[in-house]
């Protein structure tokens, strides 16, 4: 199987900076699209932003210009710079991978997320 673990997460004022970072696990596994997701409390989960293969890129009407998604294939890793933080951002972040394995096809998966959480 493929584990996914977020890291990067913790406390920050609001204009400050983050960078989260989400690395994949495991064996015979090719990886398509990289996203962000978050969910604050009492709100739906969201999409922030993703990054196909080929670089393609899609970000939250609400963190575009503030946030970079970026990948580093070699290291199964992705990446979301987040700068100009305001304390709506402050929510779970969760990495979710769509992953390609001999043994299940083309799965998501989902690390158990990382906690932003940006002061006033």
């Amino acid at each position: 199987q493929v584990q996914l673990v977020e890291s990067g997460g913790g406390l920050v004022q609001a204009g400050g900076s983050l960078r989260l970072s989400c690395a994949a696990s495991g064996r015979a596994f090719s990886i398509d699209t990289m996203g962000w997701y978050r969910q604050a409390p009492g709100e739906q989960r969201e999409l922030v932003a993703e990054i196909t293969n080929s670089g393609r890129t899609n970000y939250a009407s609400s963190v575009k210009g503030r946030f970079t998604i970026s990948r580093d294939n070699a290291k199964n890793t992705v990446y979301l710079q987040m700068n100009s933080l305001n304390p709506e951002d402050t929510a779970v972040y969760s990495c979710s991978m769509r992953v390609w394995t001999l043994a299940q096809g083309l799965m998501d998966y989902w690390g158990k997320g990382t906690l932003v959480t940006v002061s006033s």
